[in-house]
């Protein structure tokens, strides 16, 4: 689905935003690929958000997956707007084993209020190779808020 935005700044705004939050920074998360309704980030393999067994901690595919929802929907919203998640169900598929991980978030059902995404986790297998499609770790749907006019909420 091709999905255009009103905005034409959307992707400078949608780089400020993101740029802005530290836990992106923390994590080593980036953005890979930016179009209006879609956003990829990346994330390299880190120790210490990793679980007892050696995979990233569920709760850190998590965070990739609802900010790679958020920013797609984000993308598509007003430039004075904010982006709030609401709601979110994630399915883990399989562990978290990987070099890189890639989070593709998509806009399902954009609305001027209430936005519907979905967002999927891959593993790049090592440095050198492509993140595998056909083998999503995890996947999520979420629902994400436009806010308009609250003190203190923009971008």
């Amino acid at each position: 689905m091709s999905l255009t935005t009103s905005d034409a700044q959307w992707e400078s705004r949608v780089r400020d935003s993101f740029a802005k939050q530290p836990t992106m920074q923390t994590l080593g998360i980036t953005i890979a690929r930016l179009s209006p309704g879609t956003i990829e980030l990346s994330m390299p393999f880190s120790v210490p958000f990793s679980q007892q067994h050696g995979f990233v901690h569920g709760g850190i595919v998590g965070v990739g997956l609802d900010s790679a929802c958020g920013f797609a929907a984000y993308s598509l919203m007003p430039s004075d707007a904010a982006v709030l998640t609401i709601e979110f169900k994630t399915n883990f598929l399989s562990p978290a084993k990987g070099a890189k991980f890639l989070f593709i978030g998509n806009v399902i059902k954009p609305g001027r209020t209430i936005t519907v995404t979905e967002a999927t986790a891959y593993a790049h297998p090592d440095d050198t190779s492509p993140a595998d499609l056909t083998r999503p770790l995890a996947i999520m749907t979420a629902t994400m808020m436009t806010v308009l006019g609250r003190p203190g909420l923009k971008g």
